[in-house]
């Protein structure tokens, strides 16, 4: 028998060693005419849309739950002027119409006792058939109707390969790109339809985080606002931001920055305040206790006890109700849900620290819930009304009751083939080739809790100010420059200053401007063109027939 060489044995083993740590990963490649990445609100009216107009569409979702923010707690929804939503947004909101014409529908309240009040209008708009107040489940159910009838291809918990490798691009063009799994999707056009614009940023176009100098685009309610209070989100009262009340020395309280602010204009880069839109119940059988969350501290809580101690009694002012005895609860007061300034980084920051913010944002909220129900600091009368309250049994039963969507009032923002300004969502001006319309407030969270000059804390950043009228949006704020990519639509982190984007980025809003990303990718298709060269008069006509409002 022939001794085996030394150099021979020794890559049989180098051979075998490969083969059984680096073992083949099955890749599958995934087609259709048009790949949309994201889950949200926007994602499911472009799906629809693109089915509607006979091509074929692939859902790239990093989500489990479709529907975003309409499907994850925020049911109040912020309609402005709703004779201005149309296509498939009007038809969402008329399919809850019609769910909650069902005795079936009203399990823990009795149709007749539902308050009916909404933002501006009716909750149940009879005239018109449409529902603009609704549960958390009511609504996703009605995303996944869409892609049951429509025969959509969703493939979930699908998230973007964010490094180089994620994306292949020829000549201004993508031509696919790589989720995490390793799976491969490609397209013809694509659509990036997240809160936070991940493609649209690994594509290479260009976009904004943050607050613009005032002086960027003319405006009057960008960048830095300190002093200015358009809601009642301030502290009206002085109270002492030390850990001993009035002794700097003794440090600072907990949720409150060391940093000063910038003068008044000037930009920055910090990004209004998230926050869950909590969904609660005061049905005593379908109601869960708050939580006491993991490393719960009182103390943190010690600026709210403050607050209550100079006599603040709006606790529940923003207590919404939507049917069967539910909530809508959102940010209310200088000391509430909005965790200011814990979101700077997450824009740009990696899935494993964003998951980090998510949870932070999460144990904040916990622990402000659970001191509103139990810490003796809170005025009695708080304290036993907060007693009614707890999280709903039959809403989001995967994740402890809790909501599956951070609300991510802003992230990346585009600067795209068009800017839209303040003037533009004030009603001043009159955009060029409108594709859909908005009218809500120009309205921005506060941005950062600071000490003021004279030793006392307060907020900055809340602005609210009115359109004129209801206002045209743009085609170009969904497009890129072409020469960054000539066949990518992004509807949500639209191409938009700070305080524009603040009435922009509404649900009714991302649904539409989803719609007609969608026309616009399809026709392009069939022209064989760039959605920048895509003649305007076929557009608006297609978006017309589908029922989009463009103009006043």
């Amino acid at each position: 028998m022939k001794k085996i060489s030394v150099l021979w044995l020794s890559t049989l083993v180098l051979l075998f060693s490969s083969f059984t740590i680096s073992p083949l990963i099955k890749v599958t490649v995934r087609s259709a005419d048009v790949i949309i990445y994201g889950g949200t609100s926007a994602a499911i009216t472009a799906a629809v849309h693109v089915k509607k107009m006979g091509k074929s569409v692939i859902v790239v979702s990093p989500d489990k739950h479709l529907g975003g923010l309409s499907a994850g707690g925020l049911g109040f929804t912020d309609t402005g002027n709703k004779e201005v939503i149309g296509g498939l947004s009007r038809e969402f909101y008329q399919r809850l119409y019609q769910h909650y014409q069902s005795s079936d529908a009203w399990k823990w309240q009795k149709k007749e006792e539902y308050g009916n009040k909404g933002q501006g209008t009716p909750a149940i708009d009879g005239t018109n058939r449409t529902m603009w107040i609704f549960e958390p489940h009511a609504a996703e159910k009605v995303f996944e109707d869409f892609v049951k009838e429509h025969k959509i291809e969703v493939f979930r918990n699908e998230w973007l390969n964010r490094s180089a490798e994620g994306i292949k691009k020829t000549n201004g063009s993508i031509q696919s790109i790589k989720t995490l799994s390793g799976n491969i999707y490609k397209g013809k056009m694509f659509i990036d339809a997240t809160y936070e614009g991940d493609l649209m940023a690994l594509s290479g176009v260009s976009y904004h985080v943050g607050r613009e100098a005032n002086s960027v685009y003319g405006e009057k309610w960008n960048g830095v606002q300190a002093g200015i209070f358009h809601h009642g989100h301030h502290f009206k009262s002085k109270v002492s931001p030390y850990k001993i009340s009035g002794d700097p020395k003794s440090g600072l309280l907990p949720e409150i920055s060391s940093e000063k602010p910038g003068p008044n204009g000037s930009g920055d880069s910090k990004i209004q305040a998230y926050c869950f839109r909590l969904c609660l119940s005061n049905h005593p059988e379908n109601r869960v206790p708050f939580p006491k969350p993991i490393g719960y501290d009182p103390a943190r809580y010690e600026l709210l006890a403050r607050v209550f101690d100079a006599g603040w009694r709006e606790t529940f002012d923003k207590f919404d109700a939507i049917p069967n005895r539910k909530t809508d609860t959102n940010n209310h007061g200088p000391f509430s849900t909005d965790y200011i300034g814990k979101n700077y980084d997450y824009p740009e920051a990696s899935y494993e620290r964003r998951q980090q913010i998510i949870k932070e944002h999460e144990l904040y909220q916990k622990g402000l819930l659970y001191f509103l129900q139990n810490d003796p600091r809170v005025p009695a009368d708080v304290h036993e009304q907060m007693q009614k309250w707890g999280l709903p049994k039959d809403e989001f039963t995967d994740n402890g009751n809790w909501p599956h969507q951070l609300y991510i009032r802003e992230a990346r923002r585009m600067v795209g083939d068009f800017v839209m300004t303040e003037a533009d969502a004030l009603g001043k001006t009159v955009v060029p080739k409108p594709i859909g319309m908005g009218s809500y407030t120009l309205d921005s969270h506060n941005i950062q809790r600071y000490v003021t000059e004279d030793g006392y804390v307060q907020n900055e950043g809340d602005i609210g100010v009115h359109p004129d009228k209801p206002y045209s949006i743009a085609y170009g704020s969904i497009l890129p420059k072409e020469s960054e990519c000539n066949n990518l639509l992004v509807p949500v982190c639209v191409s938009s200053s700070h305080i524009a984007y603040g009435s922009i980025r509404m649900e009714p809003v991302f649904m539409i401007l989803g719609q007609s990303a969608a026309a616009a990718a399809v026709l392009a298709i069939e022209q064989k063109t760039t959605p920048q060269r895509l003649s305007y008069a076929d557009l608006e006509a297609i978006l017309v027939k589908f029922g989009q409002r463009l103009r006043l």
